[in-house]
Formats: C-alpha cells, sequence, structure tokens
C-alpha cells in the first residue's frame, strides 16, 4: 500500500509541476503578446483576452510568438478578435 501512495504522490507531483511550468511559459507569451499590440489603441483588459484566447489555441509545442503565429492562422485570430471584442 506504501508504494502506491507514494507512486500516486509522485504522479501528482509531476503533473502539478508540469502545469506550474506550462502555466509560466504561457504567462510569459501573453506577455510578450500584450507587448507587441500594446500600441493598437485598443483597452488592455482587450488586448489581454486576446493575447490569452491565441495562446489557448496555440499548441503546447509552439516555438513561434503569439504575434508571429497568428498572421498564419486568420480563422484563430477572428475568432479571438471576436472573443475579447477587439473589433
Amino acid at each position: 500500500m506504501n508504494v502506491k501512495i507514494s507512486t500516486l504522490f509522485f504522479v501528482a507531483a509531476m503533473a502539478t509541476s508540469n502545469l506550474v511550468f506550462a502555466g509560466a511559459d504561457d504567462a510569459k507569451w501573453v506577455a510578450q503578446c500584450v507587448k507587441d499590440n500594446q500600441d493598437q489603441g485598443k483597452p488592455a483588459e482587450v488586448v489581454k483576452k486576446y493575447c490569452e484566447c491565441m495562446n489557448e489555441k496555440m499548441d503546447d509545442n509552439e516555438t513561434q510568438s503569439i504575434t508571429q503565429w497568428e498572421k498564419t492562422h486568420p480563422n484563430e485570430e477572428k475568432e479571438c478578435d471576436a472573443k475579447s471584442g477587439w473589433k
């Protein structure tokens, strides 16, 4: 029984650490997107919602920035425009 509990604890700890890492990485990408779009004349909350939406649509293994990725994904860009209130 102790082995099962230890294994379960290890698996839970690893899953949690991956989520924390992903969250930090996502925050970095979103922050860069917000910075890239700060001169677009939109309220900060709209820009942040847009960037978060785009980030959610991207694969976790994507290496392009949100700003680069959006240029080749017009459908996702339109969806996030609508969701964030950009247009």
